[in-house]
């Protein structure tokens, strides 16, 4: 994949790091790690992580068992409660994850831009297909057409992030039949591929970086594993 050029060599370095299909346990401690590292030494280089994982179910660290309709102890899914905020959600292939491990000290120290920052990202990687994605007043992620398409769920350490956002682009939405998604009831969930059939998870990652890269103003550097980074 092509980077995007960085033509000022003062831009913060974030390593991009395209992972394919991965567990969410192991996911989850990778990224663990990677916030453990800065934490101690804040000036390392930040990291997008992109990949997807089998499918899972994940409650935000408050989230209540009121929007899972089956029963946890058989859950149809691997379920995991983790330290990041909102409600339930599900992950499964054909959804695009993103990881980004950054310190908002070299950003803003505000966690509602943040989020914002993320939604925009999305929202111009629809952009570039000729959706029109919205936000919705009150709410966290990004809708099109009445149909939520991305979540977001966050979780900021000493101003170091983890967690972030679930793109669904081209997967089996069946299992979010099981849930309450982020606890809204009164609003679909949707994917990319009902407004583009032809869409390509592989062709929407590289959009994702490159709008990553664009609205936080950073240079990506193609990093092949995560020793490169500790």
């Amino acid at each position: 994949m092509d980077l995007p050029a960085s033509p000022r060599s003062s831009r913060r370095r974030c390593h991009l790091l395209h992972l394919g299909l991965v567990p969410y346990p192991i996911a989850w401690e990778w990224q663990r790690s990677l916030v453990a590292n800065r934490r101690q030494t804040p000036d390392l280089d930040d990291v997008l992580m992109l990949l997807e994982h089998p499918p899972v179910y994940t409650l935000g660290q408050g989230a209540r068992l009121d929007f899972v309709k089956f029963n946890p102890a058989c859950a149809p899914a691997a379920l995991c409660r983790t330290e990041r905020g909102g409600e339930v959600t599900y992950h499964c292939p054909g959804q695009l994850v993103g990881y980004p491990i950054l310190n908002l000290r070299h950003y803003q120290t505000d966690l509602h831009w943040y989020l914002r920052q993320l939604e925009e990202v999305l929202i111009r990687v629809l952009a570039v297909y000729g959706l029109t994605g919205a936000r919705v007043p009150g709410l966290t992620g990004v809708w099109l057409e009445g149909r939520k398409v991305a979540a977001i769920g966050i979780k900021v350490s000493r101003w170091i992030t983890m967690h972030g956002f679930a793109l669904n682009i081209c997967p089996d939405l069946t299992g979010f039949q099981q849930i309450v998604p982020c606890g809204i009831a009164d609003k679909p969930v949707g994917s990319l591929v009902e407004f583009v059939p032809d869409i390509a998870i592989a062709q929407v990652r590289h959009q994702v970086a490159a709008c990553f890269a664009e609205l936080f103003d950073v240079q990506l550097i193609a990093s092949h594993s995560l020793a490169e980074l500790k």
